[in-house]
């Protein structure tokens, strides 16, 4: 199922991410943010749990801020997840 995610507190403004059924990333994508650290997060992620990269990114900061690209992902993830059990219940 593909999710899209707007950002808040970032440089990029938006996450596409497309997660299975068995919650493991099959796609991943920003849109602004940093080109090249966001499509190596992106490349990085695809066949790995979602949970894992949940737990991995959750809090990371950037700079200043007191969230990042990174942490934005796992919110997008979660929300995700949370829309594909949603999606299986139905």
């Amino acid at each position: 199922m593909v999710h899209v995610y707007k950002t808040k507190g970032t440089c990029s403004k938006e996450i596409t991410v497309e997660v299975d059924e068995n919650g493991v990333i099959q796609n991943c994508s920003f849109k602004g943010g940093c080109p090249g650290n966001l499509l190596g997060i992106s490349k990085v992620v695809v066949g790995m749990k979602a949970e894992e990269v949940i737990k991995t990114f959750r809090g990371n900061p950037c700079g200043f801020r007191k969230t990042s690209c990174p942490d934005q992902l796992s919110y997008a993830l979660e929300e995700a997840l949370a829309a594909n059990t949603v999606a299986a219940a139905n």
